[in-house]
């Protein structure tokens, strides 16, 4: 399952994390969201080993989005050692499990 990160709780869940982490902004609103919400809570589970994939609530948290100049939702961001290293932004690019996956994959 996503682990939920907050605006209070980024920078240890997400920064200061040992291994890669995956940040979903997101809010309920969202269609797109909502469709690739499902197979990121798969992929939390099947690449654990891999990348911590998290999910901030745009709505419930506004000053991180804020703060990273979040224009469009659905967004993700990876981190590595405290800095981005990828993003997606909307999910043309990756509208199946399967795109998803080879899109973490290659970039954790």
């Amino acid at each position: 399952m996503a682990k939920a990160v907050t605006d209070e709780s980024f920078a240890t869940d997400v920064l200061q994390s040992d291994k890669p982490v995956l940040v979903d902004f997101w809010a309920e609103w969202c269609g797109p969201c909502k469709i690739i919400g499902p197979s990121l809570e798969e992929l939390a589970e099947e690449l654990a080993d891999k990348v911590t994939i998290t999910k901030l609530n745009i709505e419930e948290n506004p000053d991180t989005p804020g703060s990273l100049g979040i224009r469009g939702i659905p967004t993700l961001f990876v981190y590595k050692d405290g800095q981005k290293v990828a993003q997606q932004v909307g999910i043309q690019d990756i509208n199946t499990k399967s795109k998803l996956k080879a899109w973490i994959e290659s970039v954790v």
